[in-house]
């Protein structure tokens, strides 16, 4: 994040976290939602249950999260329908 940052580009990163954490976007599951689902499968796994008898799981819920104050800083301007469909926006 530093690096893109730094050389003033744009990056869109597949957690939301890392938006909020100093990326300019980011779109995907949360690194809890995807740890939760892993847990579970783990879980069974620990129980007996063979790894092949247990259904590929996704997480259900994606968010966008857009971080304006980085989005400034690297002379970005993001259009606001695209600001608007955010779930989060930093300012």
């Amino acid at each position: 994040m530093a690096r893109a940052k730094e050389l003033h580009l744009p990056a869109i990163y597949q957690w939301p976290d890392l938006a909020e954490q100093g990326g300019l976007i980011g779109y995907g599951p949360r690194f809890t939602d995807v740890f939760r689902l892993l847990g579970r499968q783990l879980a069974k796994i620990l129980r007996g249950t063979s790894p092949a008898d247990i259904p590929i799981e996704q997480p259900s819920k994606f968010e966008l999260v857009i971080n304006l104050k980085i989005a400034k800083e690297i002379g970005l301007e993001i259009p606001a329908n695209f600001v608007l469909r955010a779930d989060k926006v930093i300012e």
